[in-house]
């Protein structure tokens, strides 16, 4: 296991009358290899999870084991915890502060104590690896388009090569096209890899599309835990906490609820295309 959240609460202000509750008793497995997707509405407690993850944040309650080391442990290293589990944060581009875009890509790993030729050598790889054209590794990393800055961002955090990616909502602000570009240039970094990630969204066609388990976050509790197609079944209770299934969840069922013979489990258009076809007998 990757991860074992054992009744983890965190309410911020404690004790004082602006108390807040983010998360109450949550328990979680998260293993090795996973592509995750958390959603909830604002306030539900996504990103106050996964600052737990890595040490940001520490729970008022409970345990968090990672690799089965309990992480709140007075000996535990969190700083070599934070090379392992590595976040990229929404507009991940505040993270850049270096002069160039290849300076900051080689931050993490000369902060892991690595030799300068390794750096350079991870730095090179991630800056490739996120599709950076060479000729902006050296310019000021303020000079870069919103979408090529998350990828700078994103490849100095991949430089560490961590075993667990966490982005909380990495393409917000950015517009389809960049969106789309972010979302697989992290699903090619989960296949190429093999590491664990966690993506954070408010988009239920995002998760739907590149996740294979969503977590449902609501009043900071595990409302649903499961695959997309489990998850998305029950789009009535997501509706009464603001949120929403994909458009072709909502195409699917009023499809059946019309007398065609179709399946409602698709979550994603190709999804949908394919089960359509075999209903007309085309597949």
């Amino acid at each position: 296991m990757s991860f074992i959240l054992d009744k983890v609460s965190h309410r911020y202000s404690q004790g004082t009358a602006y108390e807040i509750t983010a998360l109450d008793n949550v328990n979680l497995k998260i293993n090795d290899g996973e592509f995750i997707g958390i959603i909830g509405h604002t306030g539900s407690g996504k990103s106050t999870l996964v600052q737990h993850l890595n040490g940001l944040l520490k729970a008022t309650e409970g345990a968090i084991y990672y690799n089965g080391q309990d992480i709140y442990d007075k000996d535990y290293d969190l700083r070599d915890l934070r090379t392992q589990v590595g976040m990229v944060f929404q507009y991940p581009e505040h993270q850049l502060f270096e002069e160039t875009v290849f300076a900051d890509v080689c931050f993490g790993p000369k902060n892991q104590g690595l030799p300068e030729k390794d750096c350079t050598l991870r730095a090179f790889e991630a800056l490739r690896s996120v599709g950076l054209p060479e000729k902006y590794y050296y310019a000021s990393p303020f000079e870069l388009s919103g979408g090529q800055k998350r990828r700078a961002a994103i490849a100095g955090v991949l430089a560490m090569k961590p075993a667990v990616l966490i982005l909380d909502e990495p393409t917000a602000g950015l517009d389809p096209k960049g969106r789309d570009e972010i979302l697989d240039l992290i699903a090619e970094t989960h296949a190429h890899y093999g590491n664990t990630v966690i993506l954070v969204s408010h988009s239920m066609e995002d998760v739907a599309k590149y996740v294979d388990r969503i977590i449902v976050m609501n009043q900071g509790s595990v409302m649903l835990d499961g695959a997309p197609r489990d998850v998305f079944h029950h789009y009535k209770e997501l509706e009464e906490i603001g949120l929403a299934a994909p458009q072709v969840t909502y195409l699917m069922h009023e499809m059946r609820e019309a007398g065609m013979d179709v399946s409602t489990e698709p979550t994603t258009v190709d999804e949908a295309k394919d089960a359509i076809l075999r209903m007309l007998g085309r597949k």
